[in-house]
């Protein structure tokens, strides 16, 4: 065990209502999912397909600007004080730090298990804070590395997505950390259509 520093599914509307949360964004609705299911389930009706880093590759100390590679999707993870991997998560070198993925491209849905570990990166109860780039978040408590949060937005794409942990004492004891990241990647003909209409957009922008 290693040890760091101390420092194809369909989904009914009313089911859906019942499991997601709307929450207004930069004018755009956030889906905001609790259910690994019915995100991939709303990811998939929307034309799109499911890639997951899960962090197994990885393992030890890494300086923040670590990056890999899911379905075309390319992370970048930082906090501060640096990073720490092991058993297959993905995890802050410091407790109490903030876990941050940047992504690129932009994606319309993002999501993970996320959760709290001790420096042994045993999983330990915690309220834990999932924020995007636009201020869009998620704030409830997560007991073991199977807890789930997935967003999906309708607008404008998502370049971001931020973990915290909170609400275990002594402090320093808890570091934020993913099991699984899940990117909604869309289908090559939306991708397509999609950079076909930023050249018109942009000729018409010229002009």
């Amino acid at each position: 065990m290693s040890i760091r520093s101390s420092m194809s599914v369909k989904i009914g509307l009313s089911a859906a209502v019942l499991a997601v949360a709307m929450t207004q964004a930069a004018s755009a609705a956030m889906v905001v999912f609790t259910n690994n299911t019915l995100w991939t389930g709303f990811t998939v009706s929307q034309g799109g397909s499911v890639a997951t880093e899960t962090f197994d590759s990885y393992n030890g100390f890494y300086l923040n600007g670590l990056t890999g590679n899911a379905g075309g999707i390319q992370w970048t993870a930082s906090a501060p004080g640096e990073l720490y991997a092991g058993s297959g998560f993905m995890s802050t070198n410091s407790a109490e730090a903030l876990l941050t993925f940047t992504l690129s491209p932009s994606v319309q849905g993002v999501a993970g298990n996320f959760f709290a570990t001790d420096a042994s990166f045993n999983v330990i109860p915690a309220i834990i804070g999932v924020t995007l780039a636009d201020g869009s978040s998620y704030l409830g408590y997560a007991a073991t590395a199977a807890d789930f949060v997935g967003f999906y937005s309708t607008g404008a794409a998502i370049s971001s997505i931020s973990i915290s942990v909170a609400g275990n004492l002594p402090a320093g004891t808890n570091f934020a950390t993913a099991n699984n990241l899940y990117f909604a990647v869309p289908a090559p003909g939306a991708v397509a259509l999609i950079g076909f209409a930023g050249l018109i957009g942009g000729s018409r922008k010229r002009r």
